[in-house]
């Protein structure tokens, strides 16, 4: 017996799929925000709807778009839910609009958190996907000067570094 839970939308909004992507991935109703949108192509992929991704797209993206690619991931991944970190614009009366968010889901067991600020317009009256920049990572700064392999060991042990803890590295 099914409950009340498992119809909710993959989107991560706790309303209903038939309340809140739903009318978008179906093309009973148009997505009223950049927002909603991103939340209803994040749907999409979780759902594989394919076609709704490529429609959902503005020209330049579609002439681009692989299909076959994009199904694969589709249903390689078990999708587990996304967060809107931040918008930008992408109101009912706006023209552009930017949403920053993280995409969760798991390929083969490992999770991965897809970290990404996409930008959408409104293209015809409806809002489109025009691109995004995945976030970079920042690197991991070391805090401490790097040991030398001549130098002396840092444990306090007296011998030089590659004869105590650098053994072996």
């Amino acid at each position: 017996m099914a409950t009340e839970d498992s119809n909710l939308c993959p989107c991560g909004s706790k309303l209903q799929f038939e309340d809140c992507c739903g009318p978008y991935l179906m093309g009973d109703k148009d997505p009223p925000t950049a927002e909603a949108l991103m939340r209803s192509r994040y749907t999409a992929y979780a759902m594989g709807s394919i076609d709704y991704l490529y429609k959902s797209s503005c020209a330049k993206i579609q002439r681009e778009f692989d299909a076959d690619g994009c199904k694969k991931w589709s249903e390689s991944a078990e999708w587990t839910g996304m967060e809107v970190l931040r918008t930008e614009g992408g109101g009912e009366s706006d023209d552009k609009g930017v949403v920053e968010f993280i995409a969760h889901y798991s390929i083969n067991g490992k999770p991965v958190n897809h970290h990404e600020t996409s930008e959408f317009g409104r293209i015809g009256g409806k809002w489109k996907f025009i691109d995004g920049e995945i976030a970079k990572m920042e690197p991991i700064r070391r805090e401490a000067p790097k040991v030398g392999r001549n130098d002396p060991c840092p444990c306090g042990s007296g011998k030089k570094y590659k004869k105590c803890c650098g053994a072996g590295l």
